[in-house]
């Protein structure tokens, strides 16, 4: 006799949701972005489900500290544009590290979010701050090691 194979449906009320910390100083971009966004997703837990909000909170603190390997840190550029003729603004790395080191890692993860409403719902759950001190201490939140 087979078993049948059931899809569970995990109601939002069943999610617990945590707050975790991720220390930026001396890691690279790209494996902190790639940690960063599966925790957000929910795709560490077992009751990952698709198309739901089931991850948790991420707080990433020393944000101008990260780095890149090789030669990346000297060739990646942001780019943006105002609309208007001419509006191009292209940003490198360094430029973007002493402005705005938030951006750098809101970004990084921001792409290895989905292209949706879900991904602009999931990505306020990450708190990005350049320095050490967050405000988020309330929560508890446990430190991950990359």
């Amino acid at each position: 006799m087979k078993q049948e194979k059931m899809t569970r449906f995990i109601r939002t009320e069943d999610v617990d949701k945590k707050w975790y910390v991720i220390d930026a100083e001396d890691k690279v971009l790209g494996r902190l972005a790639a940690k960063a966004a599966r925790i957000i997703r929910g795709k560490e837990k077992p009751l990952f489900t698709p198309n739901m909000d089931t991850g948790d909170f991420v707080i990433v603190i020393n944000a101008d500290k990260v780095k890149m390997t090789g030669k990346r840190e000297l060739q990646k550029t942001y780019f943006s544009h105002s609309g208007y003729p001419g509006g191009v603004r292209i940003r490198t790395f360094q430029e973007m590290k002493e402005k705005n080191p938030s951006f750098i890692i809101e970004n990084a993860i921001r792409g290895m979010l989905p292209k949706n409403r879900l991904g602009k719902k999931i990505i306020k759950h990450l708190k990005v701050y350049a320095g050490t001190e967050h405000p988020h201490k309330a929560q508890k939140p446990e430190t991950i090691s990359i």
